[in-house]
């Protein structure tokens, strides 16, 4: 069937490729909050599926899930379910002339008929006596399935007597009445579901229908119910294995799952629309439904209980602990390690210890606690291994088997390894029983108060809830809402309605009993059903009920009282010393009569030593049933009455009848207990009270045994006997033993005894004719566990909806039965289709026998053999072992290969090669597989000794561990997906139309997280699916409301946008915790930290073979279902709003503020103002602080060339001020550090910016100045250091480098001059030495001598001409002043700085011009032999840059070298005009200004005198009968700092610069086309043609001035600036490759060169720079006048 998809564009993202659309409306109800509800009908579609392709029809039996909805989720999500009248649309009905309706009177005489003939029918059904039917009421009956498959005549078909009819048909002993029973019933159910179900409840719940009913009767309704069933719960269990159903029991599990269905639609009804209802009042209304909760809760209890039964989870898990699970946020990825003083979440672990035999602790001595194991433990007891031994791990368990006087003395079969291995006494430690057996939590993970007060130091490790400092806050929805709450004296109501569960589960007497008890602690109040649902029964009185229930449950319940929650919570308490677990038969001890109990006291020893004795002694005192219903059925005479109730209290106890049956799986030298149970069992069959006990349970001990090679021929007939004594008994046995696979098994019995076998052909041919059933109880057994985990995600729906708790009983331990899974394995013959060998197949069969005695053997030459396995579908191997034998010799295999492929042709992926040591006998090929491979193949490459053909003695396959975790996650993630992504958009709506709803959004949130987080701690049982849970309720509900509330709407502002916004705002007024802003404020804060508090989790990494554990460590992980965490959506849309919020904070602030004389510091306080509500909002994490950084650049990026230069200017200077500042020292100077590093953290926002570029212009300015006035510090690298990034060109870098090569210089200097005095000092020496020996000297070299002078005169003069200033200084007879030389390179050195040069011959005194002169020869030798990284020789230029230290008096003058050279020249002259002064230094007017100005000043030694005929005036020393001045220290006169202007002419150049590159490069780029340009290219040609032209225009450089110098930095830039305006693009596919994108909006200059007439580039120039330092006592002049000396 099709239908048609009409709501297509409403579609909800479930998955992958998965789809939910909504489809009908199905029924409404009035809901918890008295607003109307509509139940919706979601089809899950895949893509494809949906009718994409054009077609809009789509499968009616297409997957679907039920959703109650709101009319506001409607409107948000479907809003064309709406009709014009507000209303949801119904589904469409029929009209009569569609249906084809019949004319009245024909419809009251067809009525009239069908009444007549179900009376004909009753009374010819009455009248029939014999066993054929007569023809009549065949007829009758025949006639009536006609009417019923008329749909309008369905009402007369709901008349009571029609049940009647149906069932005195359906319990005939014809057949042929049973199937025309079969027709009617498909004629009336082939209308509707509706009318099938209620036709299937009503026959069901007809008081003991299994009496009237047969084997072929009971399919019939299991088939209709399964066809009613198929299309309402698709629910796939492919690769699990399913236990083995009988039809009696899952006829019993139809009934109840149609009761809970019935109830449920009852529920739904009840709370339709009040007009729908009787005029009944609002309190009985209440009590109808609150009897109808009750009665369904009870109901789907019953289910649960039953269906855990049958799925026998009961009993796999006895084995288990119960489990706990960290209580921690289930939203939060678990880390892998915990951080530091982080405690790592973990679940406590559960340790299995008896209760009976005692430990090795509580020995004084090994061999005392050796004799004692060895005198207590008995065949089938369970061990656990204390100690590692050879193979054997401690902590690995097992079952002892068998003892003898060898060395070790026990043996004992090992989980861990699968065979038997002998160990000694004192290394086991005995468990007992099962039964003997309970699980308690380990000490070292006892409670807080333990460790607390353990001695030695030990300290508690903290709870969960701690959190680290640096943690954000501790989310609100993890803990427990009454968590500070005083604990509660009362139970809950889902607790005492499970334990209501159990009080209606007894009978008569009991249930009296019980109801007493109640009674007499509630004040003798009369307990009806309405009052019982209601009650508040107190703890104490609880713990009273859990003691008496035990002794008056059943088995079944009793186990089901043992597992329940109510009873972990308040049973140990109860117990009261006694095991927190107790086992089944100390909690049924009842009182017995004196004859029965001296007979039960009765020790087993005493009685005879028999195999079946044995076998009962593990079952404790039930196992003495076994052997009193054995001796029974031995004696003579009338023993019936004696076996029946023996036979009812194995109904009750049950455990010691499945032992009898599974000691058929022990080994097969237990031939006497063979034949002993399996004549029990034969005689069992023939009482009808015995085929109620669980037979299917043990049904795989007799398959076992069946399938066993060792197994003998006598017990082999036997057991054929019984098994067709009981197929023929009960069909429903003959099923399982089809599901079994009984039919092959018995075919290969026959094959070996060769068909001499009785009964074994009927009893294959009776198992063979039952594979219809065995599929329909298979089917059957898929649609009720698939229809109650339906129920169960419908039930947690209502709970998500209502938040009301959850009251069913064992609804915990169904989740936790799904969450854990089935604990079967599938093991060899599941797990392959076929076993293909390369010779001899027909001793294939060997390698699978389980026989390690017989070997399939190869035939052909060495290295050929191989064994081929062809893999069931989707099977993932575990282990694939090789079994071989030492014994064999050459025919061992050495070297074994194995290969995987998709087919036979295809074997090329090597998976595993094995070198085998002779003594091996279990060889491990493979394990954990992580993909599925068709066809594994073994290849024998090699033999021991050299041999050709080989032996295998076995090969065994361990499969994967088939769970219903990933069915039940894939629809738990789906309901919750659909649930929350429906809720997250009808919440969107609501902020949509009015944004102040935003602020409600976190009680919101918090409430939803909250319930999933409550629902987790009680329901699920382990991380995994809370892991789960949380990170689907994460995605689907926060993910899509934080991409709503962070898109913009159409005026640009998003709704979480404005709301930051309005936090902002209102920061300064919520310091007041009284004010509304304080709770605005709050609500938001509230709402940010729990969008943010999950953070994102990195991929893990991937899975790495790790050596095979031992023993219990085993590990095994099939899939991984680990949670990703959180995605990186909500992240990237949550720092995306926030950037959009700071930039237009910063905008709206750069805007009004970018003039004030105070705009850094502001701006600083402003950014610090928003770091700190970043961290407020979203904690410290760098994805909010880098959208901060990203926010403030973007609204730099905003602002016109000239005013980011202002901005930058105005940076530059604050930064230089604050430097400059903090030499003051003390309290002041630390200000000044305090407010420098609140900018340097600011200005790291330029880093990458276009605004870098001019930043880093006016640094280097001030840079400059500073260091060559006041000098370099430590402070100087530091700021670097920090903010180093923003400067593109690193210039500033670069000059505090060429200072350290300066110093460097300077050393290598004074060196030179020691040098150069030590060689004159010499010189003199030997001239003392000639002319001490000149006296013997002849008079022919006195003349030659004089020649040789005279000869040399010319050169000599010339050559003293030269070095006279040189070496003047060397004999200097006055204080030798310091001097210090700085080398500074133009390349990083602002050219302003270092424009104006000074010539040393006429503006400095001798004794500083010899030593400059020497510092030049110095220098020029060094460049004699120039190095890599100098490049060409460099030239020196003397500038008037620098600083001194002059001695005036008893002053210290710091002054510049231009004051210096002033104050010198003053020595000399009284007086001098500012005119002779600018002549002779060739300064321009306004440095000399500058340089007078604070030597003029009241703190300077001259006076400026104006006179009308002196320009500029004269200057002289001050008097100091004048002015009074400071008599002696230090005097700062260096001229103070003098700032740019970005308005100047300066950054007018730049602009016109950056313009003018803007324009080269959009010009370049568009030549290029599409094609583009690579960005190496580009730069290239753009500083090309800055350099050669055709542009800038030829008179560019004057107007440009000092601006015209360009590099690849400023080029790089200016394409940044590009590609953020949209002009230049980039190429998606090769991001290196730039092109044109739109026209450019820039002012382009005369096309001329640059360097008009310029044959090439400038040699490159080095400017120099001096300090001076003087020596010893200050110079001052002969006269009696102050005068100044060099003193630095």
């Amino acid at each position: 069937m099709v239908g048609e998809l009409r709501y297509r564009e409403f579609r909800v993202p479930l998955g992958p490729g998965l789809h939910a659309y909504p489809d009908e409306l199905i029924r409404q109800r009035v809901g918890h909050d008295g607003h109307p509800e509509y139940q919706i009908r979601w089809l899950i579609l895949r893509r494809g599926d949906d009718g994409e392709g054009g077609s809009s029809q789509v499968d009616c039996k297409a997957e679907h899930i039920l959703l109650w909805m709101s009319n506001d989720e409607i409107y948000a999500n479907c809003h064309k379910m709406l009709g014009e009248d507000g209303q949801v649309i119904g589904p469409s009905q029929e009209t009569a002339e569609e249906a084809g309706a019949l004319d009245k009177s024909v419809l009251g005489e067809m009525e009239t008929d069908v009444k007549s003939l179900i009376q004909r029918a009753l009374r010819q059904l009455e009248e029939c006596v014999g066993t054929i039917p007569p023809a009549p009421l065949l007829h009758t009956v025949h006639v009536l399935s006609a009417y019923a498959s008329i749909e309008p005549l369905t009402g007369v078909f709901k008349d009571p007597r029609v049940l009647d009819l149906l069932m005195h048909m359906l319990s005939s002993p014809d057949y042929q009445i049973r199937w025309s029973a079969g027709r009617m019933i498909q004629a009336l159910a082939s209308h509707d579901a509706g009318t099938r179900t209620q036709i299937l409840l009503s026959l069901s719940q007809q008081e003991a229908i299994e009496k009237h009913l047969d084997f072929d009767s009971r399919c019939a309704l299991l088939a209709l119910f399964a066809q009613a069933t198929l299309s309402e719960h698709p629910m796939s269990f492919e690769g699990i294995q399913l236990p083995q159903v009988p039809g009696r029991l899952l006829f019993s599990l139809v009934k109840r799952y149609l009761h809970v269905t019935s109830l449920l639609d009852q529920l739904n009804d009840s709370a339709a629309e009040p007009g729908a209802q009787n005029n009944s009042a609002p309190e009985e209304l209440s009590g109808e439904r609150g009897r109808l909760e009750l009665e369904f809760s009870m109901a789907m209890g019953t289910l649960i209980s039953e269906l855990v039964q049958a799925m026998r989870w009961d009993w796999a898990s006895s084995k288990q602990g119960p489990l706990a699970r960290s209580s921690c946020s289930i939203f939060q990825p678990q880390l892998a390690e915990a951080g530091p003083g982080l405690p790592r979440a973990r679940a406590r672990p559960s340790i299995r210890r008896s209760r009976r035999f005692r430990p090795r602790s509580e020995f004084a001595s090994g061999n005392t606690y050796a004799l004692y194991v060895r005198e207590m433990l008995q065949v089938g007891m369970r061990v656990r291994m204390l100690d590692d031994y050879e193979e054997v791990s401690a902590g690995d368990e097992g079952e002892f088997r068998q003892s003898n006087n060898g060395e070790p003395p026990a043996q004992v079969l090992w989980e861990s390894t699968g065979h038997n291995y002998w160990v000694h006494w004192h290394m086991l430690e005995i468990l007992g029983f099962e039964e003997d057996i309970e699980d308690v939590v380990g000490a070292d993970e006892d409670h807080g108060a333990v460790v607390r007060g353990a001695p030695g130091g030990a300290t508690a490790l903290p709870s969960w809830r701690w959190k680290p400092m640096t943690e954000l806050y501790a989310v609100p929805y993890v803990l427990p809402e009454d968590e500070e709450a005083e604990e509660s004296e009362h139970l809950s109501q889902a607790e005492w309605w499970e334990l209501l569960f159990f009080i209606k589960k007894l009978d008569g007497p009991d249930h009296q009993e019980v109801l007493q008890i109640l009674q007499e602690n509630l004040d003798g109040e009369i307990l009806d059903d309405e009052i019982l649902a209601e009650l508040a029964v107190p703890i104490e009185l609880a713990q009273d009920l859990l003691l008496a229930l035990p002794q008056r449950l059943d088995d079944s319940a009793l186990r089901d009282l043992l597992n329940c929650r109510v009873y972990r919570k308040y049973g140990s308490e109860a117990q009261a010393g006694q095991p927190a677990y107790p086992t089944l038969p100390e909690a049924q001890a009842q009182p017995q009569e004196p004859a029965e109990a001296a007979r039960l006291e009765e020790p087993l020893t005493q009685r005879p030593d028999t195999p079946l004795r044995r076998l009962m002694e593990g079952c404790g005192v039930p196992g003495r049933i076994i052997l009193d219903l054995e001796r029974a059925l031995h004696s003579e005479g009338p023993w019936e009455m004696e076996i029946q109730p023996l036979l009812r209290q194995l109904q009750r106890q049950p455990q010691p009848f499945l032992t009898l049956m599974r000691g058929l799986d022990t080994p097969a030298a237990n031939k006497a207990l063979h034949l002993t149970v399996l004549r029990i069992l034969m005689q069992l069959v023939d009482f009808p009270e015995a085929l109620l006990l669980p037979w299917h349970e043990a049904m795989d001990a007799c398959m076992a045994c069946l399938r066993s090679p060792d197994t003998d021929r006598e017990v082999l007939q036997e057991l054929i006997f019984f098994l067709h004594r009981l197929a023929s008994v009960s069909r429903d046995y003959a099923v399982v033993l089809n599901q079994l696979g009984a039919r092959d098994a018995i075919t290969k019995a026959l094959e070996k005894h060769l068909g001499k076998l009785d009964l074994a052909q009927e009893l294959r041919d009776m198992v063979f004719k039952c594979e219809k059933p065995a599929h329909l109880y298979r089917k059957l057994t898929t649609n009720i566990l698939g229809g109650c985990i339906q129920m169960v995600l419908g039930q947690i729906e209502d709970h998500r909806r209502t938040h009301r708790p959850i009251n069913i009983p064992f609804f915990d331990v169904f989740l936790r039965y799904l969450c854990q899974g089935s604990s079967m394995e599938v093991k060899e013959d599941k797990c392959w289709e076929k076993v293909e060998v390369s010779s001899n197949p027909h001793g294939a069969s060997k390698l699978t026998d389980r026989n390690p005695k017989t070997y399939w053997e190869s035939n052909g030459s060495a290295g050929s053999h191989y064994i081929t396995l062809h893999m069931r579908q989707g099977i993932l191997i575990r282990q694939l072992t090789l079994l071989v034998a030492g014994e064999d010799s050459s025919y061992m295999p050495a070297r074994v290969v194995v290969f995987g492929g998709d087919s036979t042709s295809s074997l090329n992926t090597e998976l595993n090669s094995v070198n085998m040591m002779p003594s091996a006998s279990r060889v491990i090929l493979l394990e954990n597989l992580a993909r599925f491979w068709p066809i594994i193949q073994i290849r024998i490459k090699r033999c021991q000794q050299g041999g050709i053909d080989t032996r295998i003695r076995g090969l065994e396959v361990l499969g994967p561990k088939p769970t219903f975790w990933p069915v039940f996650r894939e629809q738990l993630c789906r309901h919750t997906r659909l649930f929350y992504m429906v809720r997250a958009q009808a919440w969107s709506q609501d902020i949509a139309e009015d944004r102040r709803s935003l602020l409600h959004l976190s009680s919101r949130l918090n409430g939803a997280l909250r319930q999933e987080q409550n629902f987790a701690d009680c329901f699920l049982p382990d991380d995994e699916a809370a892991q789960a849970l949380g990170k689907t309720c994460w995605e689907a509900l926060v993910s899509p409301l934080v991409q709503n509330i962070t898109s913009p709407d159409e005026d640009g502002v998003s709704p979480l946008g404005w709301l930051l916004d309005q936090y902002l705002e209102c920061r300064e007024a919520a310091h007041n915790p009284q004010s509304r802003a304080a709770a605005f404020s709050s609500r938001v804060r509230r709402l940010t930290h729990l969008l943010v508090h999950v953070e994102p989790c990195e991929a893990p990494p991937p899975a790495v073979a790790a050596p095979r554990p031992k023993g219990r460590n085993r590990s095994h992980d099939w899939s991984s279902l680990a949670t990703r965490g959180l995605p990186s959506s909500i992240m990237r849309n949550l720092t995306r709003c926030w950037r959009a919020v700071v930039e237009e904070q910063v905008n709206n602030f750069l805007t009004s503020h970018w003039r004030d004389d105070d705009f850094v510091p502001r701006y600083c306080e402003h950014f610090h103002n928003l770091q700190k509500s970043s961290s407020e909002l979203f904690g410290p994490r760098a994805a909010f602080l880098l959208a901060l950084q990203n926010g403030c650049a973007g609204a730099l990026l905003k602002l016109p060339f000239l005013k980011a230069a202002h901005v930058s200017e105005q940076f530059a200077r604050h930064i230089d001020q604050r430097i400059q500042g903090s030499r003051i020292g003390g309290a002041r100077g630390m200000e000044m550090l305090v407010q420098l590093q609140r900018c340097l953290e600011t200005v790291l926002i330029f880093s990458g910016l276009e605004i870098a570029t001019t930043f880093e212009h006016y640094y280097q300015h001030y840079m400059a100045d500073r260091l060559l006035g006041v000098g370099t510090s430590w402070l100087e690298g530091a700021v670097l250091e920090q903010i180093g990034p923003c400067f593109p060109n690193r210039l500033p870098q670069q000059m505090l480098r060429s200072l350290g090569t300066s110093e460097e210089l300077q050393r290598q200097f004074h060196v030179y001059q020691l040098q150069r005095l030590d060689q004159e000092l010499l010189k003199l020496e030997d001239t003392e030495r000639k002319i001490q020996g000149g006296h013997e000297a002849s008079d022919k070299e006195h003349r030659r001598e004089k020649a040789e002078e005279a000869e040399g005169a010319a050169a000599t003069d010339v050559a003293g001409e030269e070095d006279e200033e040189e070496d003047e200084d060397l004999y200097y007879e006055g204080a030798m002043p310091e001097v210090s030389v700085l080398v500074l390179s133009p390349r990083c050195w602002p050219t302003a700085s270092i424009c104006h040069t000074l010539t040393p011959r006429t503006c400095l005194p001798a004794y500083l011009r010899g030593t400059l002169n020497r510092y030049s020869n110095f220098y020029n030798k060094s460049q004699s032999y120039p190095a890599p990284e100098w490049g060409p020789q460099r030239r020196l230029q003397w500038t008037w840059l620098g600083r001194a230290e002059l001695q005036f008096g008893d002053q210290t003058l710091h002054v510049s070298t231009v004051q210096m050279w002033l104050l010198l020249y003053l020595n000399d002259l009284k007086a001098v005009s500012v005119e002779s002064l600018l002549a002779l230094s060739g300064l321009s007017p306004d440095m000399l200004n500058q340089a007078i100005g604070p030597l003029t000043s009241s703190r300077g030694p001259l006076d400026l005198q104006e006179q009308k005929d002196v320009p500029g005036g004269m200057l002289k020393i001050r008097d100091d009968s004048e002015e009074p001045r400071p008599r002696r220290g230090n005097v700062w006169l260096i001229p103070p700092q003098t700032y740019l202007k970005a308005e100047d002419e300066e950054g007018r150049n730049l602009e016109k610069r950056r313009n003018l590159l803007n324009c080269l490069i959009v010009r370049i780029l568009k030549a290029h086309g599409d094609e583009g340009l690579h960005i190496d290219q580009l730069v290239c040609r753009v500083l090309d043609a800055w350099q050669k032209g055709p542009c800038p225009p030829r008179g560019l450089v004057s107007s440009l001035g000092r601006g015209s110098a360009c590099n690849s930095t400023d080029v790089l830039s200016c394409i940044l600036h590009l590609l953020s305006k949209g002009t230049v693009r980039r190429h998606d596919d090769r991001p290196q490759m730039l092109s044109y994108a739109v026209p450019v909006t820039v002012m382009e200059p005369h096309t001329e060169s640059l360097n008009p007439g310029s044959l090439g580039p400038n040699p490159p120039l080095t400017f120099h720079t001096l300090q001076i330092r003087s020596r010893g006592v200050p110079y001052a002049s002969c006269t009696g006048t102050q005068s100044f000396s060099t003193f630095r």
